[in-house]
């Protein structure tokens, strides 16, 4: 099994101070001043951000988010957006930060400042187990008789439409159920970040595999978008680097696995 996708960030050398001055204008004073972080996150993408039997949020960047909270001595508040209408969400300031394996790319670099990263990844496909020989180059799913399945308006779908001509596309809106789709015969085959592979082949166990491919599709790295200001980065940064230096952020990932 292809592990790729755990504490890239480690790796970052250089140390912040966990006390920041900040200047009275910049979001984090506003976050303090109004004593609430407010949170984007779509609740529909375990193990990093999924909604729990009783409705309430769990994974492991909704611990990270409460934790980030107490860090800073204000309340965390969860806003509910999707992959789709993310962007425009955070462009619009409904959020102060957003979480739950967001991928960093140009466009979102372009409207807020991203923390260091808390996960490396590449993208790979899934399929049942007997086909798990079956899908393991773009070229043998991108046939007219593979039924390819994505969740809307994040990186798979960027990813699907962009090397997905000739395959049968379809865009399943439920990120939640849609490996059952797969599971159940409905669809052949999707790809999606490598952590979402591992666990949901842990969750379908005989019935979704990890396809064997050589190495991933892509490669790219998860972290947290914030409103732009210096200070607010600095005190993220510091955050996320103490929680994978102490261990705490893989606790956090590997509780949200099971």
């Amino acid at each position: 099994m292809m592990r790729t996708y755990f504490t890239a960030a480690v790796l970052v050398a250089s140390s912040l101070s966990s006390s920041f001055a900040y200047a009275g204008d910049g979001a984090l004073a506003d976050i303090k001043k109004a004593g609430v972080i407010k949170i984007g996150t779509t609740g529909d993408y375990k193990p990093f951000s999924y909604k729990g039997v009783d409705g309430n949020l769990m994974g492991a960047d909704i611990a990270m988010a409460t934790g980030l909270a107490a860090e800073l001595g204000v309340k965390p508040e969860f806003v509910t957006t999707t992959w789709k209408t993310m962007l425009g969400d955070f462009k619009a300031g409904k959020f102060d930060i957003a979480l739950g394996g967001i991928t960093v790319n140009a466009a979102r670099a372009e409207v807020g400042d991203f923390s260091i990263p808390n996960v490396t990844d590449g993208k790979r496909p899934i399929a049942r187990c007997e086909d798990k020989n079956k899908y393991t180059t773009l070229d043998a799913i991108d046939q007219p008789s593979v039924r390819v399945i994505v969740n809307p308006g994040g990186t798979n779908d960027k990813f699907a439409h962009e090397h997905f001509d000739e395959a049968s596309l379809e865009v399943f809106p439920d990120n939640r159920i849609i490996f059952d789709q797969i599971a159940s015969g409905k669809a052949d085959v999707m790809v999606t970040d490598g952590v979402e592979v591992d666990l949901q082949s842990k969750l379908h166990p005989g019935v979704l595999c990890p396809v064997e491919v050589k190495e991933p599709f892509t490669h790219f790295r998860n972290a947290y978008l914030l409103r732009k200001d210096v200070a607010l980065k600095a005190a993220v940064d510091a955050f996320v680097r103490k929680e994978l230096e102490n261990g705490g952020w893989k606790a956090k990932l590997d509780a949200a696995m099971q």
